[in-house]
């Protein structure tokens, strides 16, 4: 059970890794400029990416470590991690099936530990505890915020249509109910972001220090769009039983544009010590 409340399943992204790729949008590079400063990396130290998902930012952040292990609780986000880095011909990551609340395990012992969209799923105390005691003198934690599935509303002029993303919402209420679906459960509404600073303190961390990158305008297809709603765990594909076509068909009719732009929001980047 997570820290508020919530039962993790292993159906939790069940059917989503194939459309993370195509629907999430890549982090920007000045990621991991601003990390290479701020970190204590020089090339020779260990990243631990924890909930990596399909590898997109411990692929990014791979280039500034000897070694890079990515650990993440769903076997097919892993199977496409491996995919993508002999794609891009990363050589220096491994891959781990395993949850966070499973830390500190076997692995070697990291100079860095990252989060990027995956920390709220974990019994929080528990994993920051955890990595607390397994990081190296002088390492650091990283926790990155930020939002790469869809923008935010907005009312600048774009050089394209927004995706009609109060519609797509609708339509998953439509056909999956009100509360937000989570594996076979439902997310409880008591989950506040903004508690994790009290519990990284509580582990021993202090901090943070903030980091952000911008806001920017990405342009997207009508298949990216669309696989980023099958990407997200409150509309993961086997939600949808067998009127998962029929869905996909009425998803279709509201995404008919072939191209849309979209905003998205500041990356804020923490660092805890």
């Amino acid at each position: 059970m997570t820290s508020d409340g919530w039962t993790w399943d292993p159906t939790l992204y069940a059917g989503s890794a194939a459309y993370y790729v195509t629907g999430r949008v890549p982090y920007p590079p000045g990621l991991a400029s601003v990390l290479a400063r701020a970190l204590p990396t020089d090339g020779t130290g260990r990243l631990l990416d924890v909930g990596c998902g399909p590898g997109s930012l411990t692929l990014l952040l791979a280039p500034l470590f000897d070694s890079v292990v990515g650990v993440d609780a769903d076997a097919e986000m892993l199977a496409v991690a491996a995919g993508q880095a002999s794609d891009l011909g990363v050589r220096n990551v491994t891959w781990r099936h395993l949850r966070a609340e499973s830390l500190p395990a076997d692995l070697p012992t990291p100079t860095v530990v990252t989060f990027a969209q995956s920390f709220h799923w974990t019994d929080r105390p528990r994993v920051a505890a955890a990595v607390r005691s397994m990081l190296a003198d002088g390492g650091a934690l990283v926790h990155v915020h930020a939002t790469t599935h869809e923008g935010d509303p907005t009312s600048v002029r774009m050089p394209h249509p927004q995706p009609p993303r109060a519609e797509i919402g609708a339509l998953i209420r439509r056909y999956l109910g009100e509360r937000r679906r989570a594996g076979r459960s439902v997310r409880p509404e008591t989950y506040a972001p903004r508690q994790e600073e009290t519990i990284y303190r509580a582990a021993g961390f202090h901090g943070p220090e903030r980091h952000e990158l911008p806001e920017r305008t990405v342009t997207r297809s009508a298949e990216e769009v669309r696989a980023s709603v099958y990407s997200l765990s409150n509309a993961a594909p086997h939600l949808f039983g067998d009127r998962f076509d029929e869905f996909d068909a009425d998803l279709r009719a509201l995404v008919d544009e072939e191209t849309y732009s979209e905003r998205l929001p500041v990356i804020t980047i923490d660092v805890w010590r």
